[in-house]
């Protein structure tokens, strides 16, 4: 009778630390990182884009696909950013009151990072942004405040600055 007993408190405990060793993974629902872009003055204060900003992609298909579609009185944007390509191309489009367009290209260089959550969530990338480049018909410079894009969407990753009009 001990026996039995002994082995059914062995089987109950055994039981009892298996459940709390396992514990459930909150996976998150999209493994996509993004850049967070501050529009900024010259002296480095924020700033709110008066103009209609639209903002597109070529994927990775070979099509173009609008990110920002006329957007006005902005102060900043976020952007995705791709895992299977060294850097990213944007095209801006900046068209002002008097409907003067402006169109710059911003190519965001990176390196991607593979993020492991658990054997249960999706794989991951987060990145470092390693350069930033683009034209200068809308845009007066991009500069890096933050390199690391991962699931922080608090930090600024870009300051951009456009010319003044």
């Amino acid at each position: 009778m001990k026996y039995k007993s002994l082995v059914l408190s062995l089987a109950l405990m055994f039981l009892l630390v298996a459940g709390i060793s396992c514990s459930s993974v909150d996976c998150p629902m999209n493994s996509l990182v993004y850049t967070q872009y501050a529009v900024c003055n010259a002296d480095g204060s924020t700033a709110t884009l008066q103009d209609t900003l639209t903002i597109s992609t070529n994927r990775a298909d070979g099509n173009d696909s609008v990110l920002i579609n006329r957007d006005v009185n902005i102060s900043g944007f976020s952007l995705p950013i791709s895992y299977s390509m060294p850097e990213d191309s944007f095209f801006i489009a900046l068209k002002d009151t008097q409907l003067r367009e402006t169109l710059d290209t911003l190519v965001v260089s990176k390196q991607d990072l593979p993020h492991f959550e658990s054997p249960e969530c999706a794989p991951a990338y987060f990145h470092k942004i390693t350069a930033v480049s683009c034209t200068h018909h809308g845009i007066d410079s991009v500069a890096i405040n933050y390199p690391d894009v991962n699931y922080d969407t608090s930090k600024k990753h870009l300051y951009i600055y456009f010319s003044p009009r």
